[in-house]
Order: structure tokens, then sequence, then C-alpha cells
């Protein structure tokens, strides 16, 4: 059974992912990135608590080395009583240097530390919390072994034709005036793909991904713009060999993402491919190599 992530924790937040993520404890859709800022405020550092619960423990842990970041990270397990859906779990999370101790109380919405930057992140990834949640007599440190989980909002599809201007840049990546959220604040959007659902994960650059908003589960070719991207079984989606073209080049992939925020739009993560504010771009999708 999935875990339903309620509203009244996402809304707590501008973007979500469930899979965009090369991290394993994201297969299957099993943890969630919360991300409280977005790409044009980086100094956001608050981290705002997802649950309501008793600090059970807090630990500094080993992150993969990168040349960008440190060589650690942090886990804090609280367990939940709140909100409801999520009572008597443990939440597992990482990424935010605590401020909270063993057997503190802490309420929803309130900072568990500073969102931190470790080897876990590809460089053009934004500052988040990294949230799983699992029985609490689950060991709360191994990796993998969170439960699977379930946005409890609707996600917006938006149609998008691969097309769009260059509104933002960084040393890895670029992001688009379009698709644009017809309503900010309001709810969540995503990309949409030619079914109609959301689409959420690193097209190609991570394993997989996950389409959002299904009724129930599905399995067949998952397709943008007539361009197939992949397989799905149930809401997961295996990547074929494609390689995603920002007028005509190569570049890095699509990154793919829920959010409310009125920055929203497509994200190309493109360090080959150097592109600056004001620029056309036309993104396809071919098979690779």
């Amino acid at each position: 059974m999935a875990v339903t992530l309620p509203d009244a924790l996402l809304a707590r937040y501008r973007r979500f992912s469930l899979y965009n993520s090369p991290y394993r404890a994201h297969d299957g859709g099993c943890a969630v990135d919360l991300y409280p800022g977005t790409l044009r405020d980086g100094r956001t550092t608050a981290a705002p608590s997802p649950v309501s619960g008793v600090v059970r423990e807090t630990r500094t842990v080993r992150a993969p080395p990168k040349p960008y970041a440190p060589e650690h990270d942090y886990l804090i397990v609280i367990d939940c009583d709140g909100p409801a859906e999520l009572e008597g779990l443990t939440a597992r999370i990482l990424h935010v240097e605590p401020t909270v101790s063993s057997g503190d109380r802490v309420a929803a919405g309130e900072s568990l530390g500073t969102l931190v930057r470790a080897g876990f992140f590809a460089p053009w990834v934004d500052n988040h919390l990294h949230v799983g949640f699992r029985e609490s007599e689950q060991n709360p440190y191994r990796a993998s072994g969170s439960l699977p989980l379930e946005p409890g909002v609707e996600i917006e599809p938006l149609a998008w034709n691969g097309t769009g201007r260059v509104v933002a840049t960084g040393e890895t990546y670029a992001v688009l005036d379009a698709p644009t959220h017809p309503d900010p604040g309001s709810r969540f959007v995503g990309v949409g793909a030619d079914s109609g659902a959301v689409l959420d994960g690193g097209l190609p650059h991570y394993d997989g991904g996950g389409l959002l908003g299904l009724e129930g589960s599905a399995t067949g070719a998952v397709s943008l713009n007539g361009d197939r991207l992949g397989v799905l079984e149930g809401r997961t989606i295996d990547w074929d060999d494609v390689v995603v073209l920002a007028n005509g080049e190569p570049i890095t992939g699509l990154s793919l993402f829920c959010a409310r925020d009125a920055d929203f739009g497509a994200k190309l993560i493109c360090p080959e491919v150097e592109l600056s504010v004001g620029d056309g771009v036309d993104v396809s999708v071919r098979p690779g190599p």
C-alpha cells in the first residue's frame, strides 16, 4: 500500500519529485524530494519539516565524493504524529544540517536546520529535503526500504510542444518560459505526456522516471509530442535508449518535476551546449545513441 502525501504537507513546498534522482531510495517512487525554493531563489536555506513528531535521532552519514560537495550529509529520523495520514510512521530526512536533537518535538513547517548540498546532488539540482517513510519497526538507516508514496493532490498536466525561450541559466542548465503555470500558487502542474499524465524524472540521465496522476496502474509506451520515451509499468517508466536534443544538439536531458510556482518552465540539463537568456529552443527526443 502506498503512503499518501497529503495536500497539507505538499503545499508547504514549491516543487516536489518522486523520481527525479539517481539515488536508489527513489526507486519505484519510494521517496520524495521537497523543494522550499526555486531555481531563482538559490539563497533559500530554511528546511521546513514535512511532519510533526518527535526526533528519534540525528546523525552524520557518508555521501558520494564529488569535487563540488562535501563527503558527508545528515540524517534526521522523526517518529510522526502528523499529518494524520502519516501518524505512526517514521520519517527519514536527508540534506539538512540539523538544529534539532534526539527527543525534540517538532511541528510541521518548523525548520529542522539548514539545507545543505552533498555528494548525492548532481550540480544542476536545487537544495531540497529528501524524505522517505517506513513502519516504525523498520530499520531507518538503510537507504532502501521506504514505502511507496502517492501524492494526495491533483497534478495538472500541461501541454508543451517542446519549444520555448530561455529565461534563466546556470553552468549546467537552462530554464525555458514554457510551459507556463496557468495559475501560480493554486495547484501543482507538470509537463504532460501524450497520454495526459504528468512526467516525473531525469530523462534520460537517471535510470527511470514516473507518470503521476494516473487512474490506477497501466502498461505500455510513453511518448512526448510523438517521440517515444520508454515503457510504463504501473506508474514507473523504464526509459528507452534515447537522446534529448536542443536545437538539434544532444544534451544531457530534461529535468521533470511537479511545481506550483510562477517560475515553472521546462528545465534543460545542458552542460554540453551553451544557451543564453533570450535564446529560442526547440526540444525533441530521438532514439540513441
